[in-house]
């Protein structure tokens, strides 16, 4: 490990202004990102006393290899570009407060001709609005039951909707009065566009327009004695007054807040976050995060500071892809304490907006109140999180642990990387490559090879193909390290500087490379590294057959005890291996045996299959294509098109040419 003192500038060379830095590994990677008023002071504080640092501050000092930093004019180019550097490098001790993928949303897919609700979870994309998080998935659904009364969208999948266009027969929800049928035309594009505008408009808080229209058309029905229709509209004003009843009013000013509120303990913080727009409630988050403690800082006041920057920063660049009754930026942030830095922060987030942003702290009255239940929520997420984790983490250490001394390792593995090979009778072969980190997979780093190579004279062919990806990853690894991605010469930036190369994932080795074998795979795997001159990665072996771990060169295996949680994390690793090597080996094969049916086709030659999926993208999109759309293409007619869509197994119901005209005369006239 390295020492501090090694890499530490020298007296006067680091610069008194503004500006933010990077701690760096012996890879080259960046492992954390920081900024100050004064770099000076704050890079000082490091080296000065390792003993009085926070303990994980303290292990990132001493994981480091070299430091760097960029002059800024202000702190709030500090803050933006902190923001970025967090974002691009995604440095292993800083906090990152990423989206909660368990918390569920309601999604509204505008991007679609015929817009559609649905349950949703996961990343966020442009042209989607979201409205929530919801605490449960059937909070969704049972709004959506409400709802659906009164605006009657569409809530079906894209398979689920084509499949009733064709058959020109709305599904149960269409007969029922829940959906307005845009499969079958009922509506107009147009006018189920509008039905979904005035659905998100009512989730965005616009009830009082909505209700009041919908009371003077129940109102006139009843004048023109339509008393089905105004009986109608009066069960749908029901249901949209149960729906907002569903959100607690907790402002009676209509105030439009986020509340903020933090529970830590000396490694770890929960962060709970309730989103008020309308003085009501409209949706919640969680996070728990590990934390990082610069020196000189308070715990709270960093968390605020450090959760304000990255997710606030992270809602201004999904503006126009989220709901925008929740984004970018409310106009006021209620938060527990106000951090050093509070007006540049305000200053920042008012940029975002595009208005005045205010970050207070909440003293009396309904808002103190509401934060402190926020608080609460924070404290029973930390309790509940520190009893789940205890077990996990525990298992984890003495997983690697135990791994460390069954093989004789100077240290445990932290990175493990595996490799499997999957293949059918010795076509289609491909491998994979997974990579688990602290016991826990990364799957960011995962990777998947298609074999170029044929296996060697007399080996196997799953010998020859570990020797072949072996090679590739570490040729990689030894190709990145070549690259100018390393410590500046002076470990310093200049304020005028280039700004870095983006970091490589495979630049820095595994501390133990699995191989899904036995013997001869290992073998072949170590030759590989012997000849590339890489002597600090440990490679084994795990035979699925007897569980045995297999050392290079040596003739019989290691037994680990099967009740070892060494040995239960190895098979987590090879079995994900194995898993992931399939899904690729599968979709490769799937494609190939697709295409196979267009070479059956008779006419079809080599360059017209290729015009085919070269046109449609994919075969999968050349089977939901029509006749019509088929013979579009240059140089196809409509007996071809036949033809590749019975090979295809789809059958056409499209008219065939005139009598008397052949192919290529319709394909002429064409």
């Amino acid at each position: 490990m390295p020492d501090p003192a090694t890499y530490r500038p020298a007296p006067g060379t680091i610069p008194v202004e503004p500006g933010v830095y990077r701690f760096r590994d012996p890879h080259g990677r960046v492992i954390y990102v920081g900024k100050a008023k004064s770099l000076r002071s704050r890079l000082n504080s490091y080296f000065a006393d390792l003993s009085g640092l926070a303990p994980r501050t303290r292990q990132m000092v001493r994981t480091a290899a070299g430091v760097e930093w960029t002059v800024v004019n202000t702190e709030v180019e500090a803050l933006q570009l902190e923001y970025n550097w967090i974002k691009e490098f995604d440095p292993r001790f800083n906090v990152r407060y990423r989206d909660d993928k368990s918390y569920p949303v309601l999604a509204v897919t505008l991007n679609e001709e015929y817009p559609r609700l649905m349950v949703y979870r996961g990343a966020r994309r442009k042209g989607v609005r979201y409205f929530g998080p919801y605490s449960h998935a059937w909070a969704i659904r049972e709004t959506l039951d409400l709802l659906t009364r009164v605006f009657p969208a569409r809530t079906c999948s894209a398979g689920v909707f084509k499949r009733h266009r064709q058959i020109d027969r709305p599904c149960l929800l269409g007969y029922i009065e829940k959906c307005s049928a845009p499969c079958v035309g009922r509506v107009t594009a147009e006018e189920h566009r509008q039905i979904v505008e005035d659905f998100c408009d009512f989730l965005a808080g616009k009830t009082d327009r909505l209700i009041r229209d919908m009371e003077q058309q129940m109102n006139q029905a009843a004048e023109s004695l339509d008393f089905e229709r105004a009986a109608r509209l009066r069960d749908n004003i029901g249901a949209m007054k149960r729906a907002m009843e569903k959100q607690a009013v907790v402002f009676g000013d209509g105030t439009d807040a986020d509340v903020v509120a933090f529970a830590d303990d000396d490694l770890e913080a929960a962060v709970q976050v309730f989103h008020v727009r309308g003085g009501r409630v409209r949706g919640q988050r969680g996070w728990i995060v590990e934390k990082s403690g610069e020196p000189g800082e308070s715990g709270q006041e960093h968390l605020v500071e450090q959760f304000l920057t990255q997710f606030y920063g992270d809602q201004a660049e999904l503006d126009g892809a989220a709901d925008t009754s929740l984004t970018p930026v409310p106009r006021q942030v209620l938060v527990p304490c106000l951090p050093g830095n509070a007006e540049e922060l305000e200053t920042w987030l008012s940029q975002l907006r595009g208005s005045r942003v205010s970050v207070r702290v909440p003293q009396r009255g309904d808002k103190r109140a509401l934060a402190e239940t926020v608080r609460r929520n924070a404290q029973d997420a930390l309790n509940q999180h520190k009893l789940k984790r205890a077990g996990d983490f525990t298992a984890r250490s003495a997983a690697l642990q135990s791994i460390q001394e069954s093989l004789g390792l100077a240290d445990a593995p932290l990175r493990i990387e595996c490799i499997d090979i999957s293949h059918v009778q010795g076509t289609d072969v491909v491998a994979s490559l997974v990579v688990f980190e602290d016991g826990l997979p990364r799957k960011s780093d995962y990777r998947h090879y298609a074999i170029r190579e044929a296996a060697g004279e007399g080996r196997s062919d799953d010998v020859g193909s570990i020797a072949e990806v072996t090679r590739r990853r570490f040729h990689r690894h030894l190709h990145d390290l070549q690259e100018p991605t390393e410590l500046a010469a002076q470990d310093n930036i200049a304020a005028d500087a280039a700004p870095p190369a983006k970091p490589r994932k495979f630049a820095y080795p595994p501390n133990l490379f699995v191989v899904d074998g036995g013997a001869p795979q290992v073998n072949a795997a170590q030759a590989v590294l012997d000849d590339l001159g890489i002597g600090d990665v440990a490679v084994i072996g795990l035979a699925k057959r007897l569980e045995e771990v297999w050392v290079p060169s040596e003739p019989d295996p290691l037994i680990m005890p099967r009740n070892s949680e060494g040995l239960y994390l190895l098979q987590r690793v090879r079995d994900e291996a194995h898993r992931f090597a399939i899904t690729y080996h599968r979709s490769k094969r799937s494609k190939r045996m697709t295409a196979s049916a267009l070479d059956s086709i008779r006419g079809l030659g080599e360059h017209r299959r290729k015009a085919l999926v070269t046109h449609f993208g994919s075969v999968a999109r050349l089977k939901e294509a029509s006749v019509e759309e088929i013979t579009a293409v240059p140089g196809i007619g409509v007996a071809t098109a036949k033809a590749v869509l019975e090979a295809l197994g789809v059958p056409s119901d499209s008219g065939a040419p005139e009598p008397g005209i052949d192919e290529d005369q319709s394909r002429a006239s064409g």
